[in-house]
C-alpha cells in the first residue's frame, strides 16, 4: 500500500515530463556553447599558421600542423618552467591552506577574546594597500626575496577573503563538536585537525582550487622580483615564459616585415593558443576531481558568521 502511494505520488504528468525535458535540452545547448569555444581552441592549435590565416577558424582544417607546440617546447625553458609552476602550486596551496585554516579557526566561534579586533584588521587589507612601491620595497628590501622561488609563496600565503570564507564555514558547525573534544582532554590543534577539518572538506576543497589557480596564473612576481640573466631563468613561471615567448615572436614578425632580409618567425597565431593549452590544462584535469566538493563549497560565506 505504501509502495503504491509513493509510486502514485513521484509519477510524473505529460507535461512535467516535458518541462523536464525542456530544462535538459536548454542545458545541454548552454553546455555545448560553453564548450565549443574550447574546442576550437584545440582545433586552431593543431593548424597550419598558413591555413589558419587564409580560411580561418574552422573545426576541420584543410592542413593540420604541430609546429606552435614544437615551437612552444623546444629547449628545456618551458619543462623547467612548469616545474616552477607545479611546485608554487602545490606547495603554496598546501601552505596557505594550513595559515588560513589557522587564522579561521582563531577567530570563528567565541573563544579569542579579540577575535573581532584581528578580524578587522585582516579585514582593513582588504579595503586599503600601500601601493604597488611599497609592496616591492617590502619584498626586495626587508624579506629579501628576489631570485628566491618562495617569492611566488609567501607575500601570498594568506588571503583574507578566503580566510573570511574559511571562518564563515567554521562558524556554521555545531559548537557542540569542540565542547565535546575539549570535555574529552583534546587540546586546539587536535579539535582543528582531527574534527574541524575533516568536517569542512567542501570548504577546504573550495578554497584549495582558489588558492591552486591564483599560484598557477602567477606571473608578476617574475617580472618584478627575478633578474633577467641567464643565471635565473630557471626560476620563471609558466605563464610568465609564455608571454614573453609570445612577446618574442611578436617582436620577429614585426622585424621580418620592416626589413627585406628573410627571417624565420614562429608561428605566432597557433602558438598563442598552443600555449593555452599547455598552461589550463593541469587545472581542468584537477577540476574533476574537486567537483563533489566545489558545489557544496560555493555555499560558504552564504551563512552569516
Amino acid at each position: 500500500m505504501a509502495r503504491a502511494i509513493r509510486n502514485k505520488a513521484i509519477r510524473k504528468t505529460p507535461g512535467d515530463k516535458a518541462l523536464t525535458g525542456f530544462f535538459f535540452f536548454v542545458s545541454f545547448v548552454f553546455a555545448a556553447a560553453c564548450l565549443f569555444p574550447f574546442i576550437l581552441v584545440i582545433i586552431s592549435s593543431f593548424t597550419d599558421e598558413g591555413t589558419l590565416v587564409r580560411e580561418g577558424y574552422s573545426l576541420w582544417p584543410s592542413k593540420w600542423s604541430v609546429a606552435a607546440y614544437v615551437a612552444a617546447l623546444s629547449g628545456n625553458a618551458i619543462p623547467n618552467a612548469y616545474g616552477v609552476t607545479v611546485f608554487n602550486t602545490l606547495v603554496g596551496s598546501l601552505l596557505s591552506m594550513l595559515f588560513t585554516s589557522l587564522c579561521a579557526y582563531a577567530i570563528s566561534g567565541k573563544m579569542l577574546k579579540y577575535r573581532n579586533s584581528i578580524a578587522f584588521i585582516f579585514y582593513f587589507t582588504m579595503l586599503f594597500s600601500g601601493g604597488l612601491v611599497p609592496w616591492y620595497i617590502l619584498i626586495s628590501r626587508y624579506l629579501q626575496l628576489r631570485n628566491n622561488i618562495w617569492v611566488y609563496i609567501l607575500p601570498a600565503l594568506v588571503n583574507p577573503w578566503n580566510m573570511f570564507l574559511l571562518r564563515n564555514f567554521f562558524n556554521t558547525l555545531p559548537e557542540s563538536f569542540r565542547e565535546s573534544a575539549q570535555i574529552d582532554g583534546a587540546n586546539e590543534a587536535t579539535t582543528l585537525f582531527r574534527i574541524v577539518i575533516p568536517l569542512s572538506l567542501p570548504a577546504m576543497a573550495t578554497i584549495s582550487l582558489f588558492y591552486g589557480i591564483v599560484y598557477w596564473n602567477s606571473w608578476i612576481e617574475s617580472m618584478l622580483f627575478i633578474d633577467g640573466s641567464q643565471k635565473f631563468e630557471h626560476l620563471y613561471t609558466l605563464q610568465y615564459l609564455i608571454m614573453r615567448i609570445i612577446r618574442n615572436i611578436d617582436s620577429a614578425k614585426a622585424l621580418a616585415r620592416q626589413t627585406s632580409v628573410p627571417i624565420p618567425v614562429p608561428p605566432a597565431e597557433t602558438i598563442r593558443y598552443a600555449t593555452a593549452m599547455l598552461t589550463i590544462g593541469p587545472i581542468i584535469f584537477l577540476y574533476p576531481f574537486l567537483q563533489r566538493y566545489f558545489i557544496t563549497g560555493l555555499k560558504v560565506g552564504g551563512i552569516k558568521g
